[in-house]
């Protein structure tokens, strides 16, 4: 079975590598923001979306949060995926040429030694891969770019030097989204879960206070919890919540029950089966 999946991003970046790691038989369509991907994801049962959240190095990523209340997509799954970042340049072009260094702002600040030490010029890039695509076409000698092994292969580059990163083990996380609304109220006592929403708090004093108490109550594990504003306004904030366990969980349905009496509004974007990254040690 082929599955299509919305990627932003050229063909080349982490999100096309994460959608191969994560389905052996994908049909990965590029898009050029977040925005479009979640889209046609909505508009088309038959596409899911593979979406970077949060890097452990660079940490959220702020444009996903955004639009997951616009958009309002089930999340069906998660996946850990680990980032190697390479030097690449032009076949035949010699490293004493290079004076710039393109790619995606994360990428510059992950490689912010490396590029120090060679004494390259960073220029920002909408992402890696589309860095990579563009020093394909454009073929400068003075630039080089911060890419995918992947993005190296598909563009016709040279990769001169690989981990190029500062600290080793960078990491993203991708949730996988889908428009489908399928059942999610089985509880499988083997697995482990994640339930994931989005919440708005009431406007009175104590309110984050009191929903996160039911929590601590019903002793159940909050995995994430950020805010951020919508709107262009700082007048309130949404909160995006990661919970370990599954919703419909006794304790954890309680939890939400006192999350509820002090929102205005709580939608659950998804329960789905944790990943195995979590249990590393």
């Amino acid at each position: 079975m082929t599955h299509k999946i919305a990627i932003q991003g050229e063909l080349g970046s982490y999100s096309h590598l994460a959608a191969k790691e994560i389905y052996d038989n994908a049909e990965v369509i590029p898009c050029k923001t977040f925005d479009q991907a979640l889209s046609l994801t909505k508009k088309n049962k038959e596409v899911k979306a593979v979406i970077p959240i949060e890097n452990s190095i660079a940490g959220r990523v702020a444009d996903v949060h955004y639009l997951l209340p616009k958009y309002k997509l089930k999340i069906i799954g998660e996946s850990f995926h680990k980032v190697n970042h390479c030097l690449i340049i032009l076949k035949g072009n010699k490293l004493e040429n290079i004076k710039y260094i393109k790619s995606h702002s994360h990428a510059i600040g992950q490689c912010h030694d490396k590029i120090n030490k060679y004494k390259f010029m960073p220029i920002i890039e909408t992402d890696t891969a589309g860095a990579a695509k563009k020093l394909s076409e454009e073929k400068n000698m003075q630039s080089a770019v911060i890419a995918s092994e992947l993005a190296a292969k598909i563009y016709g580059l040279e990769v001169i030097e690989k981990n190029f990163e500062d600290i080793s083990g960078n990491t993203t996380r991708f949730l996988i989204m889908s428009s489908d609304n399928k059942d999610f109220t089985t509880i499988d006592k083997e697995k482990k879960y994640i339930t994931t929403c989005i919440f708005k708090l009431k406007s009175i004093p104590a309110a984050l206070y009191n929903s996160l108490g039911g929590f601590a109550k019903h002793n159940v594990n909050l995995t994430k919890l950020e805010s951020f504003t919508v709107n262009n306004t700082f007048d309130q904030a949404l909160f995006y919540l990661d919970i370990e366990g599954h919703f419909n969980h006794p304790k954890i349905n309680a939890a939400l029950e006192v999350l509820k009496k002090n929102t205005e509004s709580l939608d659950i974007l998804g329960v789905y089966q944790a990943s195995n990254y979590r249990n590393k040690d």
